[in-house]
Formats: structure tokens, C-alpha cells, sequence
């Protein structure tokens, strides 16, 4: 599992500071060890994941980016979104600040979406309802699950414009590094929460 850490890195401006997309509601503590949760409800949503072959890039290659190569400028902020490497990068507008952070990542190929798009909500203590297919592929999954340590979007999320994609947190931390979503970007809460104060409504979104 990716080290749970992010990272700040300095650029030609000067070093940077810090280290290491619905409807509003209050904030939640964060519950990062599974068995805080429901047993019930985590043998349901959060099943063991299943072992994946060694990938050897993914170490090598969460490492810092440039963000010139992906984007025009830095409006608003942008994130991208790297699956092969499974990491999400930030860079705050004017490059203010930028930060690397360990992810989840789909479970399959089609379920993986790329291109642009950008965050329209942002949402602290979000509930949960599953997609159409998401029902359709797990009949036996709840309806929908209200905020706290059994929700699968972790304590934020920022929406994003195409329906249904979302960068959130997660309470089962197994689920980071891994490909593990049914097609949204997964954060540590602790992270999610930094980039949820960070990132704002207009924020470019870029998945490669």
C-alpha cells in the first residue's frame, strides 16, 4: 500500500507552502480503521480486495509533475489525475501551493473515464447512493447509506462535471493505491480533506 503520506514540492516561484465533486452538511470525524464500521455493512461494501499482480512502475512513478505539459495555465487551480501511477496531483493557482497524494483508482478499464472535466460541488459529509449500475451489478447493495463511518465517499467529495464521477475520501484505507472504485478517485480522508479546503467550485480536472 502507498505510503500514507503527501508530499510539497518546490518550484521556480519559491518554495511552496504546507506539507504533504451535492449538498452541504456538517463536518464528520474521520474513522480510518475498518472496523470502526457496521461489520455488516463493510462484508457488503468493503469486500477484501483481491490480490493484483506486482505493478512495477506504480513506485517508480509517483513522483512530482510539471503541470505545463497538461494544462493551458492555472486558473482556478487544476487536478490531474494519473490511473497508471495512482496519484492525484494539485497545483493551486499561480502555483501557490502543490501537492501529490497516493489514490484509489477503478477496478477495470471500462469503468475508467478520461479527458477534462472540473469540479461543479463540493460537498463535506456526503451521503451515498449507488448508480443505476452499480445496483444492476450488486442487487444486494443498500439503496443508500447517509454520512458517517459506513459511507463509501469518506468523509468529502468533490463532484465532478461528468454524472456520477467524484474525487472522495474513503474510511477503508485497503482500498488506496489499489484498483478498487467503480469508477470514481479515492483519497485517504485526511487527504481529501486538505484538497477539499484547497480545491474550489471551477477547478480544472484532467484524468490520464
Amino acid at each position: 500500500m502507498a505510503k500514507k503520506t503527501s508530499f510539497t514540492i518546490p518550484t521556480r516561484r519559491g518554495f511552496l507552502a504546507g506539507g504533504a465533486a451535492a449538498i452541504g452538511a456538517p463536518a464528520l470525524g474521520q474513522a480510518s480503521d475498518p472496523s470502526a464500521i457496521d461489520p455488516e455493512t463493510a462484508a457488503v461494501l468493503y469486500p477484501d480486495p483481491e490480490p493484483e499482480p506486482a505493478v512495477p512502475r506504480n513506485i517508480s512513478s509517483f513522483r512530482s509533475k510539471q503541470w505545463q505539459p497538461y494544462f493551458s495555465s492555472l486558473r482556478n487551480g487544476a487536478i490531474l489525475v494519473d490511473t497508471q501511477s495512482r496519484a492525484l496531483h494539485y497545483w493551486g493557482e499561480g502555483e501557490s501551493s502543490y501537492r501529490l497524494y497516493p489514490s484509489s483508482v477503478p477496478l477495470t478499464e471500462e469503468m475508467t473515464r478520461r479527458g477534462r472535466t472540473s469540479v461543479i460541488q463540493k460537498v463535506e459529509g456526503p451521503g451515498w447512493a449507488p448508480t443505476p449500475s452499480m445496483k444492476k451489478r450488486n442487487p444486494e447493495w443498500p439503496d443508500y447509506i447517509p454520512p458517517g463511518p459506513n459511507n463509501p465517499l469518506g468523509t468529502h467529495a468533490l463532484y465532478l462535471g461528468w454524472k456520477y464521477y467524484r474525487i472522495h475520501g474513503t474510511h477503508d484505507t485497503r482500498k488506496i493505491g489499489r484498483k478498487s472504485s467503480n469508477g470514481c478517485i479515492g483519497l485517504y480522508n485526511e487527504h481529501i480533506s486538505e484538497l477539499f479546503g484547497m480545491a474550489k467550485v471551477g477547478t480544472q480536472v484532467l484524468l490520464i
